[in-house]
């Protein structure tokens, strides 16, 4: 099965259909996309390779165009559980490290329609991982130059960044940097489009049995541990450690 995270908005229901899954003896590949986008899929072998040395920071941003439509947030869970799981999985899946402590703000700043749901437009996290590792993630639900999803790994030989292209909505405000795109990024299927085809094209491998499974169903649980963690975390002001969230 293919199947598009997450797999639900809660871990007790989680748990309990990967245990149907693995006692039915099926794969589940989880729809977590950037383990498919060149970018990514080239600073995790950076990462693997030793090429970028010591991995000291790990810093995302994850800014969409335009917010969602009010009728989305009906079933979305949270921009922890919708937007930043991406950010959580990729996190854990570049360094090869769990997450173990998360600390979330939170702001509503675009629009009045998350507060009705109890959620948040505007985010900013910290991340422990297991070893020392940091890393820190923004959200923003609105953009006003467009669809400006990237990450960047800094270690002790060298940094890199997946998403910042000539289409990456950004400009310089340095007098000789760099000009904002011509031609930005409207959307996710513009951005992420050819890894959403790599993403497919993986699936049907594993069903050949060409290949392993490159998204595993674990993988959407231990992503959505950390999500709840953030939850809790902005709800009580606190750091959360990722041992916390047993249900």
């Amino acid at each position: 099965m293919l199947c598009e995270k997450p797999i639900s908005l809660d871990v007790a229901s989680t748990a309990a259909a990967l245990r149907v899954v693995a006692n039915a003896n099926v794969e589940v590949q989880v729809g977590f996309m950037r383990r498919f986008d060149d970018g990514f899929v080239e600073m995790r072998r950076l990462i693997e390779s030793g090429d970028l040395g010591d991995v000291y920071l790990v810093r995302a941003a994850s800014h969409d165009h335009v917010p969602p439509h009010e009728s989305y947030l009906d079933h979305s869970g949270s921009v922890f559980r919708d937007m930043h799981i991406h950010d959580f999985d990729a996190v854990r899946w570049l360094t090869g490290r769990d997450i173990v402590e998360v600390y979330a703000a939170g702001s509503v700043l675009v629009d009045d329609m998350f507060r009705r749901h109890a959620d948040v437009d505007t985010t900013a996290l910290v991340l422990v991982l297991d070893g020392g590792i940091l890393a820190s993630i923004t959200g923003a639900r609105a953009n006003p130059l467009g669809y400006d999803h990237r990450t960047e790994v800094i270690g002790s030989r060298d940094a890199v960044c997946a998403g910042w292209t000539e289409r990456t909505p950004l400009r310089s405000a340095d007098p000789s940097g760099v000009r904002g795109a011509v031609d930005p990024y409207p959307a996710f299927p513009d951005r992420f489009g050819p890894a959403y085809r790599g993403e497919v094209e993986a699936f049907v491998e594993l069903v050949r049995g060409d290949s392993d499974n490159r998204s595993p169903g674990y993988t959407a649980l231990e992503a959505l541990r950390v999500a709840v963690a953030a939850d809790r975390s902005l709800a009580e002001h606190r750091p959360v450690a990722i041992s916390e969230i047993t249900q």
